[in-house]
């Protein structure tokens, strides 16, 4: 199983947009790093000059991989930067973070289940008993 540690901090930057930055390392001794950048922007499409930034840092990093997060969504642009650099570099926007969200059962609390049952024939020694239940069931 991998072990991850993760190092990261949040400050607003001159728009005051919230940012948090951090690393994953994805292994003890940090031979394999992900470096993460989020940001709260409300109604703001991310264009490629973001992008850019974010993947010149990772070079200055000699980073390989990196995942830039938004609340928000992402221009063509950016996204066709994003995939044309040797760097992977993953975008995920706020619909799809909020997919994750629901996927991994992170910031969301669950408001109805449901229990669905079925005859356990098991639980009769006769099997013809077990038949006339799961028939009597069924109707």
């Amino acid at each position: 199983m991998k072990e991850t540690h993760v190092v990261g901090a949040s400050q607003l930057d001159s728009r005051h947009v919230r940012v948090w930055s951090g690393v994953i390392k994805e292994d003890k001794l940090g031979l394999d790093l992900l470096y993460i950048q989020a940001k709260k922007w409300d109604n703001t499409t991310v264009g490629r000059p973001e992008i850019q930034k974010f993947v010149g840092a990772l070079h200055g990093k000699r980073a390989k991989k990196g995942i830039f997060i938004t609340t928000s969504t992402f221009s063509k642009d950016a996204t066709e930067y994003a995939d044309g650099v040797e760097t992977k570099v993953i975008l995920i926007d706020g619909a799809q973070l909020a997919e994750l969200m629901f996927d991994y059962g992170v910031g969301v609390s669950t408001v109805n289940s449901y229990v669905v049952k079925r005859i356990d024939s098991d639980f009769f020694e006769d099997e013809s008993v077990a038949e006339a239940a799961v028939g009597t069931a069924v109707k």
